[in-house]
């Protein structure tokens, strides 16, 4: 019995000295296929959201309308992007009643975006929750109904809403931009489609957290984007879809949610960008166009969604929120070349300062709403001089917060929308906090969207619904 057990201990060992020797011998790699880029998917839009974005594959018209209205509000902030309308309609001095009265109201996918009008017709980019699509939405102005709408599919993941951009609108066109940074082009009147372009794709561009909000812009017929990524603007025609020219990007700057500002100075030209790591003006005409004339890096922030506010004299002033502060800069010529210096830079309790939505200039004072994080003032309109946007004229006081809402002047009044969908009209003053009326208009959830006035017709929403509402007298 002890030599069967020696004899199988001696088969054992000698199996196991084979399957060695064979291990030593054989080539671990013999079944491997050899790896060419691009072949396992991973990295691409594929792997990362689905199939390719086929932009503004869908349309659907749902009628036709006519309008006698000739109001417009073109874009974000507006036909001079300073949120002020210009030669408005007399509008009411005081409410009671059912006044302001809700004229109509549209249920929307989870978002911010705000519309632009043209001439009694509505557009809004949106997001179809049920069907996975980016919808650019056409309504009448006058009953809310729609028109038509241009959509293509794209996965999205619910993030604090998910479109949050107002389209450019001219006679001819309407431009968009995805939560996903795809551009879309159209025709205003019928909504045919012109041409699309990824912006992650074609520029590697990063999408911002909470996706893109970013609005876009039309100048004399080219579309004016911020990539960052390989470029840090492009223009595009309007008609053709045609790139026509694109600046380099030496610093990595990358997409904000802010919005480009255009800025005439000293007779130039340009266009203001406050990017993820520095703030830059770009020249918008002649044979630079195109061309980086001054960048600034020491305005740095992660999350930076309030547009540059651009002064005649050479001054910019930049805010952000989650405790950025504000930075005030000044542009000075230097021959054939610009520089830039600081003048003021200060946490969000010092100063004004803004979270999400852009200061507004009015017989020469700034008015703003301070973010969460600046102390006792926390939520509540402020006055200060751009001379030294640290010393506070006025507040609207502890009673007066409205959160991170929209606001804009018409007819000498300025119209604040609180988070919970109340309507505040004051007097915007030099001197005092007047306020003129308000009203909880609906029960509204993060109320954050930018507004729309035309026709004497103020558009508002929250994050799921968009309100008509009758400002006029």
């Amino acid at each position: 019995m002890e030599k069967k057990f020696k004899y199988i201990l001696w088969g054992i060992g000698a199996v196991m000295l084979i399957l060695f020797f064979w291990w030593l011998m054989k080539d671990p790699t013999s079944q491997f296929a050899e790896s060419k880029p691009g072949e396992d998917n991973r990295g691409s839009d594929t792997a990362r959201l689905g199939p390719p974005v086929v932009i503004g594959e869908n349309f659907q018209l749902f009628g036709t309308a006519t309008s006698v209205y000739k109001g417009t509000w073109t874009r974000f902030r507006g036909a001079d992007y300073d949120n002020i309308v210009k030669n408005s309609l007399p509008l009411t001095n005081s409410w009671s009643g059912n006044d302001p009265e809700i004229k109509w109201s549209v249920e929307l996918g989870e978002g911010h975006a705000g519309p632009a009008i043209y001439e009694g017709k509505v557009y809004l980019m949106d997001y179809d929750e049920a069907k996975r699509e980016d919808a650019l939405r056409c309504f009448s102005l006058e009953d809310g109904k729609e028109l038509w709408r241009r959509s293509y599919k794209v996965s999205l993941k619910r993030n604090h809403g998910m479109s949050r951009t107002v389209p450019a609108v001219t006679a001819d066109y309407v431009l968009t931009v995805g939560p996903r940074c795809h551009v879309m082009c159209v025709k205003r009147e019928t909504g045919d489609f012109l041409w699309g372009l990824d912006l992650v794709q074609q520029y590697q561009t990063e999408v911002p957290l909470w996706f893109t909000g970013q609005c876009p812009m039309i100048d004399h017929n080219k579309a004016i984007l911020a990539p960052g990524g390989k470029s840090l603007l492009i223009a595009v025609d309007c008609a053709t879809g045609k790139v026509l020219w694109e600046t380099p990007n030496p610093a990595n700057l990358k997409m904000s949610h802010s919005s480009i500002m255009p800025w005439t100075f000293k007779g130039k030209k340009m266009y203001v960008y406050s990017a993820v790591g520095g703030v830059v003006g770009i020249s918008a005409e002649g044979a630079d166009e195109g061309k980086i004339l001054w960048q600034s890096t020491a305005w740095n922030h992660s999350v930076v969604a309030p547009a540059p506010v651009c002064f005649p004299d050479g001054k910019v002033f930049l805010t952000a929120g989650y405790g950025a502060g504000s930075m005030m800069i000044k542009v000075i010529p230097s021959g054939a070349e610009y520089k830039v210096e600081i003048l003021q830079q200060y946490l969000p309790k010092d100063g004004m300062a803004c979270e999400q939505q852009t200061p507004v200039i009015w017989d020469g004072m700034m008015f703003g709403i301070q973010p969460k994080d600046a102390g006792p003032l926390r939520n509540q309109l402020i006055c200060v001089n751009p001379a030294d946007v640290t010393k506070v004229i006025w507040t609207s006081g502890k009673e007066g917060r409205f959160g991170l809402g929209p606001y804009l002047i018409a007819d000498q009044k300025m119209f604040l929308l609180s988070d919970d969908g109340t309507l505040t009209m004051i007097k915007p003053d030099s001197k005092n906090y007047v306020q003129m009326a308000q009203k909880k208009l609906f029960d509204g959830h993060d109320a954050w969207g930018p507004m729309a006035l035309a026709d004497g017709y103020l558009l508002l929403r929250d994050s799921k619904n968009l309100y008509c509402v009758n400002v006029s007298q």
